[in-house]
């Protein structure tokens, strides 16, 4: 269900390691960028799990098997084994085993996490759409993935095949830049097949119930970067989530959200679990809000800014109060630049 629409960042007096059992942690632009651990990601995932939150990694990837991305964390020195990491391959291939029998055929469009996870789920990966497959399960192959491989998805789509995906993310980031991602090559699929696939990663609920399901969470929160799919997989789930400013989300585009990717709170990075999150308090005499000692209302289609701090976050999460408390359940036009620019985020 869905949550209410949010007016502003909402606060906590407790740390939020401590507010909730999980942290739901998506990877690229969260934990590591580019393969390396973004700067305070270790020490704050180190000691959030040593004052007992447990720590899930969820990744629309669905090339990597859980060892490998369990490998790569551990290797960078987060806490992580294999049971920690919550993949778009295991959700989708839970929902093709709900549909098919035991032992049925999956002609396998992807990488090998992918047929690990099928294989988990007793399904029979093949690589032709001459083997009679009951159904087609499409994943991110990598980079050397041959074309080959969705001329065999087509063939098999377009003779009335189901079709799944394990997400369908248009791009990727990359060491060199933005790449195409697994909804790039879905999309070659249904021009040739005219139709479209059961999708199963974030921010759709496949996704979120493998997760559920696979930490025991009951008081979860999901830490993202991304406003389209992490905070938006946690408000169709209806669980809080912390947007975290070290990925791809600009302050810009934090205020100019609409209601479902409005996340609970924002932080610079993963010290964020680790504090409090301050009051967004509604100023009765300016019509405005505050936070810290940052003032900021919306006045003559404008963010206005006013007052100062020492933390620029603050004067931010006045500002998503201002913007979001206007534009209600739309998106604010408010132009933020001078704003912004006081803030020097």
């Amino acid at each position: 269900m869905n949550q209410p629409v949010r007016t502003r960042p909402e606060s906590s007096r407790q740390s939020l390691n401590e507010a909730y059992d999980t942290a739901l942690l998506d990877l690229d632009g969260v934990v590591y960028a580019g393969g390396e651990a973004i700067d305070h990601a270790v020490e704050s995932l180190v000691t959030a799990r040593d004052a007992g939150m447990r720590l899930a990694y969820v990744t629309n990837n669905a090339l990597r098997t859980p060892e490998a991305v369990a490998e790569h964390l551990t290797r960078l020195g987060m806490p992580a084994t294999p049971d920690d990491v919550i993949t778009s391959a295991q959700a989708v291939a839970r929902l093709i085993s709900e549909q098919l029998p035991k032992g049925a055929r999956v002609l396998v469009i992807g990488g090998e996490g992918l047929r690990v996870a099928l294989r988990e789920r007793g399904l029979t990966p093949v690589d032709s759409a001459d083997d009679d497959p009951a159904a087609v399960a499409q994943g991110y192959g990598g980079p050397d993935m041959p074309w080959a491989r969705l001329m065999e998805a087509g063939y098999a789509v377009a003779r009335g095949v189901p079709w799944f995906a394990s997400n369908l993310d248009l791009t990727i980031p990359s060491g060199r830049g933005i790449a195409p991602g697994n909804g790039a090559a879905v999309e070659v699929v249904r021009i040739v097949a005219g139709t479209s696939p059961q999708a199963a990663g974030k921010p759709l609920p496949p996704m979120h119930r493998e997760t559920i399901l696979r930490t025991g969470a009951r008081r979860p929160l999901v830490v993202g970067d991304r406003l389209d799919t992490d905070i938006e997989g946690a408000y169709a789930g209806g669980v809080d989530s912390l947007l975290v400013l070290t990925g791809v989300t600009t302050p810009a585009q934090l205020l100019a959200a609409e209601p479902g990717h409005r996340p609970a709170y924002v932080d610079r990075d993963l010290r964020g679990l680790l504090t409090p999150q301050p009051e967004v308090a509604h100023d009765g005499e300016s019509g405005g809000f505050r936070c810290g000692g940052w003032a900021a209302r919306v006045e003559n289609g404008a963010l206005v800014l006013e007052g100062g701090g020492e933390e620029p976050l603050d004067g931010l999460r006045a500002l998503c109060a201002a913007a979001w408390s206007e534009a209600g359940d739309g998106v604010s036009g408010a132009d933020a630049g001078k704003a912004l620019a006081r803030l020097g985020l």
